[in-house]
């Protein structure tokens, strides 16, 4: 595993070299040529000493011109020779350091370019020796060291100067990278402050995604270059990155995935996978079994970290003592050392933190639409609504509906007010809820399908003892707590009638829409276009008087002779007229319950509304 060689790698080096070089050691380091009379295994031993210390100090400079600084003038740590000029790579340009010597750097600098990102020897006048060395890193050339020595360098020398090549090319690489993670995290927060533009963050999110795995990749490559920055650190650097970026649990999956080798995945509290990244992944994945889950988190809550379960090594997602889920790596060969472990722990905590963040939005969100929703249904100004609706995510532009749903056997509770929201977004529906009293009560911004709420609703909670009112089309925020108590009387007319579970829509009530308490003249003129508007229609197109025989009809009792008299028709007239109200306004006179609502809304027309034009 990549953590595990890197680890090892770091003490081999250690033991080897022998601790940190003195005060004195880094002084001798650019102090320039020096004569020693140590033997020569001793002056490499020191040499070695002396470069571990170099390292150290280009990986903790600031940025790249200072690491090339660090490098040139230090060269001489690594044997006889001079830094005749350094590069770095800005854009597809290659700009000179400042510490060039001004003797050669035409010459040097237009053969550097003719290499083209290749190393290649390079001829300065009293220099026997000279090479043009690339600093190459994972994304590419960072730069060139010009390198030059009055004679040439022995084998081991030149062992010793490739060795300061990579770390000063790791070096420029861990700054890149750096300032990379900078100014995506500024990226981030900007991303974040927009959260009306859905389309850019979208986009971004997929190109945040890509920059995370080359991130990944990055930080892997160089764990096993830079083995002396130590594993754990490097571990606990990529998971605080991971946890800062925002990515969640399949950013935390990757980066523990690239870390160990191993495919990592994270379950929620009750066993459901939600991500997965790595090879093996089950299709379809196990059914969870709540009794041996629960005996299963009990006992890693136990112990101290992560633990092994059969071929996983699990460690909870918990913040404050309250579980969340698992994330886990499968390790079936049992590769796992107490790396792999200290990566897991770290990715643990750092997926804790985002998760806690994102519940903690989520409930936000959660209580300023349940409040929007609550204020719309009592009655609140229209522009105020409009902005507090836009900051939730829901556009109240057009029409909405009010659904209210109770069910007989489920107490009208949050875990209820969940479970109906989740069926309704199921379904398609974009709404607001809220609870009142035994009811609950959402905003949707279409119109409910017949069947599909409830249908859904009663599979949800296992019993078909519920029902759904329904209002009329609301074209308004202002109206909005009127189409509520539609709505209720939707639900009422459906609970007292034979068929006491179900969907009731206010607009399809007839008669019962004008029986209730509140009824006004808006409601009377409704309902009266319902049922007579085509024919109201047609008599002001045509000076026909269809409306006026058919309340004379019914005034009479339905009787011919009676009906065609009262008109001073013929009893042939009136049986033509009385098929034509039937094709015009589509109702049956032979229906009962057509035949009830033309008839009570002929009496409105007359009676209430003086006979509507």
């Amino acid at each position: 595993m990549v953590g595990s060689r890197a680890y090892r790698l770091y003490h081999r080096h250690s033991d080897r070299r022998g601790g940190l070089p003195t005060g004195g050691a880094r002084q001798q380091a650019t102090a320039g040529p020096r004569r020693s009379r140590l033997p020569v295994r001793a002056q490499e031993a020191q040499a070695l000493h002396e470069l571990a210390a170099l390292s150290h100090a280009l990986f903790d400079a600031s940025d790249e011109a200072e690491i090339l600084r660090l490098a040139m003038a230090n060269l001489v740590a690594t044997g006889p020779y001079s830094a005749e000029a350094g590069y770095l790579k800005v854009g597809h340009d290659l700009v000179p350091s400042p510490g060039n010597g001004p003797a050669h750097a035409v010459a040097v600098a237009r053969r550097v370019r003719e290499l083209a990102g290749q190393d290649g020897k390079v001829t300065v006048a009293g220099r026997p020796w000279g090479r043009a060395l690339g600093l190459r890193g994972p994304a590419g050339l960072h730069g060139y060291l010009v390198v030059t020595a009055v004679s040439r360098p022995t084998r081991t020398e030149r062992s010793l100067l490739a060795m300061l090549v990579r770390h000063t090319a790791a070096a420029l690489s861990v700054a890149v990278a750096r300032r990379g993670r900078h100014e995506d995290a500024l990226e981030l927060h900007r991303l974040r402050e927009d959260a009306l533009e859905l389309h850019r963050l979208r986009e971004d999110a997929l190109e945040l995604h890509r920059l995370r795995e080359e991130r990944t990749v990055l930080q892997r490559q160089l764990i096993t270059v830079a083995a002396e920055l130590g594993y754990e650190r490097a571990v606990h650097a990529l998971m605080a990155d991971v946890a800062a970026s925002g990515g969640g649990e399949e950013a935390v999956t990757l980066a523990l995935h690239g870390l160990t080798g191993l495919p990592a995945l994270v379950e929620d509290r009750f066993g459901r996978l939600t991500s997965w990244t790595g090879p093996g992944r089950p299709v379809p994945y196990p059914e969870p079994d709540p009794v041996r889950r629960d005996d299963m988190l009990h006992a890693v809550a136990r112990q101290a970290g992560p633990v092994r379960i059969g071929d996983r090594v699990v460690a909870l997602i918990r913040p404050h003592g309250e579980i969340l889920g698992v994330l886990a790596l499968v390790d079936v060969r049992d590769e796992a050392d107490e790396h792999t472990v200290l990566a897991l722990g770290h990715a643990a905590t750092a997926l804790a933190l985002e998760l806690t963040h994102l519940r903690s939005l989520a409930e936000v969100e959660l209580r300023l639409r349940r409040e929007l929703a609550d204020d719309l249904l009592t009655g609140t100004d229209g522009p105020s609504a409009y902005a507090r609706s836009a900051a939730v995510g829901h556009d109240l532009h057009g029409s909405h509906y009010i659904v209210v749903v109770q069910w007989s056997n489920r107490t009208t509770d949050d875990s209820f007010a969940q479970s109906v929201g989740r069926v309704a977004a199921a379904v398609g529906m974009r709404s607001l809820l809220t609870r009142r009293s035994d009811q609950v009560v959402l905003i949707a911004g279409d119109r409910p399908h017949a069947h599909a709420l409830y249908e859904a609703l009663a599979r949800e909670n296992g019993t078909r003892s519920g029902t759904i009112g329904v209002s009329a089309p609301c074209d308004s925020v202002d109206d909005i707590p009127h189409h509520y108590r539609e709505a209720q009387r939707a639900l009422d007319v459906r609970r007292h009638s034979r068929e006491r579970h179900g969907t009731s829509f206010f607009d399809e009530l007839g008669l019962y829409r004008i029986l209730g308490p509140g009824s006004g003249r808006r409601e009377l003129e409704r309902f009266v276009q319902e049922w007579l508007g085509q024919l109201i229609d047609y008599d002001s197109r045509h000076h026909a008087t269809m409306v006026e025989t058919l309340s004379r009809y019914f005034d009479c009792g339905g009787n011919y002779d009676e009906t065609a008299d009262s008109l001073a028709i013929h009893r042939s007239t009136l049986r033509y007229r009385l098929q034509r109200i039937r094709d015009i306004s589509g109702h049956d006179l032979a229906d009962v319950e057509d035949r009830l609502n033309l008839q009570v809304a002929t009496r409105v027309w007359k009676i209430v509304l003086g006979g509507l034009d």
